[in-house]
């Protein structure tokens, strides 16, 4: 009991002064360093969760730091979640890419945060979606663009605090997909000179946080305790 005092008094003291508070994050590295950017994991280095692919869509673990690279601050062991085997042009729109499953039990207010890679012949949009039921999803937003290839684009942010069904939600759920551009039938490739091949998507630094400590309540704080007591 002390010890769980003791972490309920830290995480009000570390919201209070970050103003957030991190349910999920995934940074891809192994979880025992080994150098190596194409080994990695798919489990939450932060929190619970699962990440999996969806559409016919593989994955593999690439660099995190190729060319601009993500936010991670590791620097020798930084992997980023590698995906290709997107749709041929015309097909699949919004059917393939990243899905991320989160319980926000306890929680609201949600933000979603991550870094992107894009290559040459990869979509160059975009789509986040929500789900409520883990089964059904939504598009949230407009599309983000890429619009230049082989590049990272950081700190991509959806908030999701005005969707009352994303709090306190067990089956919470979001997907990142390749859209066809706006108005049209077909994918546009993120580089301006090239065309759309599939190419690959890559990401790092996924995070789901609760922004403010007003919104992190009782139930959410004990979650949070007993996350750290089992890693503890």
């Amino acid at each position: 009991m002390k010890i769980a005092a003791a972490l309920l008094v830290v995480v009000c003291a570390g919201a209070a002064a970050n103003a957030s508070v991190i349910l999920s994050q995934w940074n891809f590295n192994s979880t025992v360093g080994d150098a190596n950017t194409a080994t990695g994991v798919n489990t939450p280095s932060v929190g619970a969760g699962t990440a999996l692919t969806v559409g016919g869509v593989t994955s593999a673990f690439a660099s995190g730091q190729a060319g601009t690279g993500s936010t991670d601050p590791e620097l020798l062991d930084d992997s980023g979640f590698q995906t290709t085997t997107f749709p041929v042009q015309g097909a699949g729109n919004k059917t393939a890419g990243v899905q991320f499953n989160v319980s926000t039990v306890g929680f609201s207010n949600v933000i979603v945060s991550w870094d992107q890679r894009h290559s040459n012949t990869a979509s160059r949009f975009a789509q986040f979606q929500y789900s409520t039921d883990g089964t059904t999803f939504n598009d949230f937003g407009a599309a983000f663009a890429g619009i230049t290839g082989d590049t990272w684009f950081n700190n991509r942010s959806i908030d999701l605090s005005s969707v009352a069904g994303v709090n306190n939600n067990a089956s919470f759920a979001f997907r990142i997909v390749a859209a066809f551009a706006a108005s049209t039938t077909a994918y546009t490739a993120s580089s301006p000179t090239g065309t759309y091949a599939g190419g690959t998507w890559r990401f790092d630094m996924v995070t789901v946080t609760v922004p403010t400590p007003g919104a992190l309540t009782l139930a959410g704080l004990g979650t949070l305790v007993a996350t750290r007591r089992r890693r503890a």
